[in-house]
């Protein structure tokens, strides 16, 4: 009946509420994961279409051997990285810490650009090659050929018939991203002193407050359906095939 109510219980660390735990880093990870997402999409959706676009030219090339990096070099090693040319070498960027609300949401943003393109980064790469995979297979579905053979240019068949055919598959990757942006930057999180879920877990575990760990854990499976739920509505609205079945 508790749960119903929002009643997590009391944390045996904090001695406060679990849910006004929770609800406080939640106000950390997720602007943090959709700040990561939103980098992760617009660094994506052009290089991908471009290396699609390029297939086997050296922009192709260069694009596959990029997100090869990036899915390889681990993302707390990119964290390290721009904390040294960044906040120490060049002070543009504060080195860890979470301002507050109170501060601004400029203040807010300046705080978590380094760790959202440090989680971006990796997941950027994966989403790239999704991206560009599902173009080339829909690039050479038969009715692309007859666009083709009307008169449409390669931008007009790119942007009216393929990119929009190509999204389901990248949908499903979004989804799946988010969802492991927000329950998987624990690393990240920790790199920069930020006061998110991940860093609660992690402090959780140490200190061995089982409640907190099982309230959190409950919390992420409850986002991972809701995400699940949002990206089946997504499929509905990409293709109206999709509709038409259901």
């Amino acid at each position: 009946s508790g749960l119903l109510k929002g009643d997590l219980g009391t944390s045996y660390t904090y001695r406060s509420p679990v849910s006004d735990i929770v609800a406080d880093r939640l106000q950390v990870s997720v602007p943090l994961a959709l700040y990561a997402l939103t980098l992760t999409i617009l660094i994506a959706f052009p290089v991908g279409v471009l290396a699609a676009a390029w297939r086997g030219s050296a922009v192709d090339l260069f694009v596959m051997g990029a997100t090869q990096l990036g899915i390889a070099v681990p993302n707390f090693w990119f964290a390290i990285l721009m904390v040294i040319v960044f906040a120490i070498n060049l002070g543009w960027f504060s080195a860890g810490g979470f301002p507050g609300w109170d501060a601004g949401i400029l203040a807010v943003i300046k705080a978590l650009t380094l760790p959202a393109v440090a989680l971006a980064l990796p997941q950027a790469s994966i989403l790239a090659r999704v991206m560009r995979s599902s173009l080339l297979d829909t690039l050479s579905e038969d009715y692309i050929r007859s666009a083709r053979a009307k008169g449409l240019s390669r931008r007009q068949v790119m942007w009216r018939h393929a990119l929009r055919n190509a999204m389901i598959p990248v949908l499903t990757i979004i989804g799946l991203q988010f969802s492991f942006l927000l329950a998987g930057a624990i690393i990240i999180e920790n790199v920069f002193f930020l006061p998110g879920l991940g860093r609660l877990v992690f402090q959780a575990i140490t200190q061995r407050d089982l409640i907190v760990v099982e309230s959190v854990v409950m919390l992420l499976v409850f986002a991972v359906v809701l995400v699940n739920f949002l990206v089946d509505l997504a499929y509905a609205w990409v293709d109206p095939r999709l509709r038409e079945r259901s």
